[in-house]
Parts: C-alpha cells; sequence; structure tokens
C-alpha cells in the first residue's frame, strides 16, 4: 500500500511517512504502532521507555564528536483525526490510508491524510534512524490522544526528559516558526428530553447541509468558513417560527476540534404545508448560498422524505434550539497585542439528538481556545450558561494551558539564523492559534525552550488535507541543520 511514497525524496523521511499511512492509528488506537516502533527502537539498539499515560520516548546517544553537545527533544503526537467523507467506506481502526500524489501534493482518497502530524513523527523516526547525520544526544517524545484530550501532554510523566531544548514538529506552514500558542478547554453538554404525545403531522423529511470545506476548529476558525452545526440550527428555527416542525433527530459534526462540514436533522410537518415548507426552504437556502459564495462555493442544502417517527415535544424543542442558537461559534476576540491572530474562539463541534428507547439524549461538545487563560475561562462560561438555562448537564473540562512567547529565547535566535543560512530567506516568527503540545510540557519542565514548525500542510482535519512534497524537503533539511549545529552543553 502507498508503494508510490518510496519514490518522493527525501527517502528516509518519506518511508516513515508511508508507514504511518498504512498502519490505522486514530486517537485511542495508537497501541499497534506504538508496539512496532518500540520493536524497532530497540532492534537499532536505542533505549525505549513507555511512561504510565502510554506516551513513547526513544533515545538515541550522539554522534561521535557530539557527545557534548545539549540534548534534544523531537516531539510529536502518534494520533490522527479521523474524518471522511459521508459516502467514503473506510475503517479507521483497520484499513490504512490510501494517498495519492496530485499537481506536488500528497492526498488522501476520501479521508483525512494524517500529515498531523504523521509527517512530523515521521522526521523523528528518520532522524533516529539515519547513520549521516552528525548530532548530539536525542530523545524522541511520541505523545497520545493529542487530537482529542491532549491527555498523553497532560498525563507526561515528569522527569524522564533530559533535553532542555525542544523542536515540535507539528506545525503546518513552510516558513514560519512559532513560539507560542492558544489554551484551550472542552465544554460538554447532555440533557435527555421526553417524546411528544402527539406528532402534529403526518409528513416527514430529512434536512442536510453538506459540501463544506470544514477544517481545523484553531487554525481556519477566522476564515469565514460555514459550520454545517450552526447553519442547520439556523435553518431550523427559521422553519419552526413558520410551520411548527417537530424535531426527530440532530446530528451534526464528529470532532470537537474540527468545523462540522455535514449535518442532518430529520422532522414531521403537517402535510398540508409541505409545499409552502419547500418554497420557503428554497428561499433560506439561496440566502445562504449567497451569504457564502466565497468562502463554501459547494455549500448544498437538501430535503428528503423520510419515516415518521416520534417527535421532540414543542417547549423542549424551542428550549434546545434556542440554547444551541445563542451559544458562541466563531472567533470571539481578536489579539489587541499580535496583528492578525485570533485571541479566544469557539467552535460549535459536535451535536447529536437522538430517539433511544422512550426518550430523546441530546449531547454535544464545544471548544474554547484563547492566547489568555481567563479568557478561555470566560467564554467557556458562557458556552455553559446557554445549555446550563435549560437544565443540561455541563460539564468543562479537558483544560490546557496556552504556551507563552518569548521573543528572546536564545533557542530562537539560533533557530532564525540556521533557517536564515539554509532557506535563503527569514523565517516569519508567530503564535498560533491552536493546541500545541508544548504549553503542556513547558509546564511540567520549566525553563524548556522550544519552537515548532513543519512543512506545508493544508486542509489539517478534514478530507481535503494534503502534504506538499517541495515543502518535505525544505523541512527535513532545516532539521538536519538545527541538529548538525546544536550547542555545546552549558555554552
Amino acid at each position: 500500500m502507498n508503494e508510490h511514497l518510496l519514490a518522493l525524496s527525501p527517502s528516509l523521511i518519506w518511508k516513515h511517512f508511508k508507514l504511518l499511512c498504512d498502519t490505522p492509528r486514530p486517537s485511542y488506537h495508537e497501541a499497534p504502532l506504538r508496539s512496532h516502533l518500540i520493536d524497532w527502537a530497540q532492534s537499532l539498539g536505542m533505549e525505549t521507555y513507555l511512561d504510565p499515560a502510554g506516551n513513547l520516548l526513544i533515545r538515541k546517544s550522539a554522534s561521535q564528536g557530539m557527545e557534548n553537545r545539549q540534548t534534544v527533544v523531537l516531539q510529536g503526537h502518534l494520533d490522527m483525526v479521523a474524518q471522511k467523507n459521508a459516502e467514503t467506506q473506510h475503517d479507521f481502526e483497520k484499513d490504512p490510508i490510501q494517498t495519492q500524489i496530485i499537481d506536488g501534493w500528497v492526498h488522501a482518497t476520501g479521508t483525512t491524510l494524517g500529515a498531523d502530524n504523521g509527517i512530523g513523527v515521521a522526521a523523528a523516526l528518520a532522524v533516529l534512524e539515519s547513520t549521516n547525520i552528525p548530532h548530539g544526544p536525542i530523545e524522541a517524545l511520541f505523545t497520545i490522544e493529542e487530537e482529542t484530550s491532549l491527555r498523553g501532554a497532560m498525563e507526561l510523566e515528569e522527569g524522564i526528559l533530559k533535553g532542555k531544548i525542544l523542536l515540535n514538529l507539528d506545525s503546518e506552514d513552510r516558513g514560519d516558526v512559532y513560539i507560542g500558542c492558544a489554551g484551550g478547554t472542552d465544554i460538554n453538554f447532555k440533557k435527555s428530553f421526553s417524546v411528544s404525545s402527539s406528532n402534529i403531522g403526518s409528513a416527514a423529511f430529512k434536512l442536510a447541509v453538506k459540501g463544506l470545506k470544514g477544517g481545523h476548529s484553531g487554525l481556519d476558525i477566522h476564515k469565514g468558513l460555514a459550520n454545517a452545526n450552526v447553519l442547520l440550527v439556523t435553518l431550523l428555527q427559521q422553519l419552526n417560527d413558520q410551520f411548527q416542525i417537530q424535531l426527530m433527530s440532530f446530528n451534526g459534526g464528529t470532532l470537537r476540534n474540527a468545523i462540522a462540514r455535514e449535518a442532518t436533522a430529520s422532522f414531521i410537518v403537517n402535510d398540508l404545508q409541505v409545499t409552502a415548507l419547500m418554497s420557503k426552504l428554497s428561499l433560506l437556502s439561496a440566502e445562504l448560498t449567497a451569504q457564502y459564495e466565497v468562502t463554501e462555493k459547494h455549500l448544498q442544502i437538501s430535503l428528503d422524505p423520510c419515516d415518521v417517527a416520534a417527535g421532540l415535544n414543542p417547549e423542549d424543542q424551542a428550549n434546545l434550539l434556542n440554547a444551541l442558537d445563542c451559544s458562541p461559534h466563531g472567533v470571539f476576540r481578536m489579539s489587541a497585542e499580535l496583528a492578525g491572530v485570533t485571541e479566544t474562539s469557539c467552535n460549535l463541534g459536535v451535536i447529536d439528538l437522538t430517539f433511544k428507547e422512550d426518550h430523546f439524549v441530546f449531547s454535544g461538545c464545544s471548544l474554547v481556545r484563547s492566547l489568555i487563560d481567563s479568557a478561555t475561562d470566560a467564554l467557556a462560561r458562557k458556552v455553559k450558561a446557554a445549555f446550563a438555562l435549560i437544565g443540561a448537564e455541563v460539564a468543562i473540562e479537558h483544560g490546557y494551558p496556552g504556551w507563552r512567547p518569548d521573543p528572546k529565547a536564545g533557542l530562537l535566535k539560533h533557530f532564525l539564523e540556521v533557517h536564515k543560512s539554509v532557506m535563503g530567506y527569514s523565517a516569519s516568527v508567530k503564535v498560533i492559534h491552536a493546541g500545541l503540545e508544548c504549553g503542556i510540557i513547558g509546564s511540567k519542565y520549566q525553563g524548556m525552550e522550544m519552537v515548532s514548525f513543519g512543512p506545508n500542510i493544508r486542509g489539517a482535519h478534514s478530507p481535503t488535507e494534503r502534504l506538499e512534497i517541495d515543502s518535505v524537503e525544505d523541512f527535513w533539511r532545516l532539521l538536519v541543520a538545527l541538529l548538525v549545529s546544536v550547542p555545546i552543553e552549558n555554552e
């Protein structure tokens, strides 16, 4: 599988990326890959350590003559986001990612590619396997569950890392170096609803919003992309205002950290109002298409007949739709200090309303991010309030700190010098509106200097994810040059 990747250069990094594509590794299912890497590293004579959380640490001794250099930590995460198009048949726990090369980019076929963070892990593995790169002591740290809860980093065992320099290989723009990131927290909500004693009509339909780009809920939140959950709530509210529809289900989004690409809802309506409802929906669809004609050219809104089933009672339905409608989504505040940088945002990631036995079960999740930890807490409370007002159970959990930028750090200065020498132009120093593991690791290892960089990845967390081949070669050259030039210990 994916043999065409072996023809790409640098061959060693693509060899390992092929392994990652061939080995299923969605979040919570990293164990098979991790076991393989332990066996592989030990066969090459390297030391391995598995911490209680399930993070893997591989140590490689310094090259001859480089023993006095500072220890460098190469860090990435083993898991990948599992997203696919509705029509794609793929089991992320069993099936390899099927890649293809199109116009200089590596794509997957109807699924996420896993370049986030597969290419960073592949680079670290290539360094570990290489025999011709002069380097000091290396510690390769591979964390788990980064894409779902950052549990690996949150529960990383303290005291196992010796290095004071960490190169995080989990960024997505060639020519950029990241020195800070947002913190964040999940807001999970759930509630049970009773079934209405009577249906309001005899016609039932399934309303679907699809064809959206989706994307990373941090990196892409400022781009004006549509969220399928938000659009579907808007449509249901407007239809309910005029026709008093009765919800039977709502299913939208699959991940808290991915902007929802698709959402569907089924509802009952009086059969005498069907023609008028279709006409109204046509007008609403035209308005939304015009609203998103630049950012969402493939937006599709469809209405298809379905079977009549149990419906939500009107009061509960009104409360639920109102809570969803007023729950924050999108950019909340731009940074006052960093031009063009999102400070605080919220993604309404997952909504599920399903009938089970004799009642409805509603659940969902939003993800708040901010460069300022207190702002994360404040916006999370706003989300909580929206659902607490309807009596839902709400939990603010899995919070993680941001990574405070230090523009005067010695590692950053060294990185910029090496980047200019290797690439021929100056790197852009940036802060990312996403949850890199650096902030969490830094809170456990005070004084550790860190930078994050990587090749060009586009469409992360969505089936449009792609990896630019030429940028991988530049990424590799930069990484090698950094390792060759690591300062002497205590210099």
